[in-house]
């Protein structure tokens, strides 16, 4: 199940009985993804400031959802997942663990070894690309070590499991954001509704991130 929260309007009550609708059956879904509202540029929200939400209610929602979840059996793995026991997303888990995987279809993107690629985005000029036996590739980027190190860290600070404190210096100016679990640091709740910043004030040991965009 995925779930938008934040939207102008929406009370705490109306977040509360919409996870209550959602998880309070038999047949209630083991995984919940949940993201909170954001505005996009050029669309018909960003050009309404009325209906923009506001950040501190946003804080407000997620931290009802990790709560709500939390008390249904569904601990959060990601910053935007909560799953039951042994029903994480295995599927995104390779995303975020910088892992290789194929991609078929118009749009589909893959990644090799730091090498990202993309097929068409249109679907007629993908199947006639694949019908007259012309590759469907759009484009692909060779990801330096720098930055393949950099997004390893990136991805895996989102995650429950953390990142190995080797990966970075020391941290400074995330007390209360940041936590340390054995020989990985992981973020607290409110880190988690403030990663990029935590992630601004991070820097990458050289050389440490040692097989970055390998699935760990």
């Amino acid at each position: 199940m995925d779930l938008i929260a934040g939207a102008a309007g929406e009370s705490d009550a109306d977040l509360a009985r919409t996870i209550a609708d959602v998880l309070d059956h038999d047949d209630a879904p083991p995984h919940l993804s949940a993201y909170l509202l954001t505005v996009e540029r050029g669309t018909p929200l960003s050009r309404d400031p009325q209906r923009h939400p506001d950040e501190d209610t946003l804080a407000r929602r997620y931290e009802l959802l990790d709560a709500e979840l939390a008390g249904r059996g569904l601990g959060w793995y990601e910053v935007s997942n909560w799953a039951r026991p042994g029903h994480e997303c295995r599927h995104n888990q390779l995303y975020w663990a910088a892992g290789d995987y194929a991609g078929f279809g118009a749009a589909a993107h893959a990644h090799r070894s730091g090498v990202r690629s993309w097929n068409l985005a249109n679907l007629t000029a993908y199947l006639e690309a694949i019908e007259s036996g012309r590759s469907a590739e759009a484009g692909r980027e060779e990801l330096t070590d720098d930055q393949r190190a950099f997004e390893a860290v990136s991805l895996a600070l989102r995650t429950r499991r953390g990142l190995p404190a080797a990966w970075v210096d020391p941290p400074v100016d995330v007390e209360g954001l940041l936590g340390a679990e054995g020989d990985h640091l992981v973020l607290t709740l409110r880190g988690r509704l403030l990663a990029d910043a935590v992630l601004s004030r991070l820097t990458v040991v050289p050389g440490a991130v040692e097989g970055a965009g390998v699935a760990r």
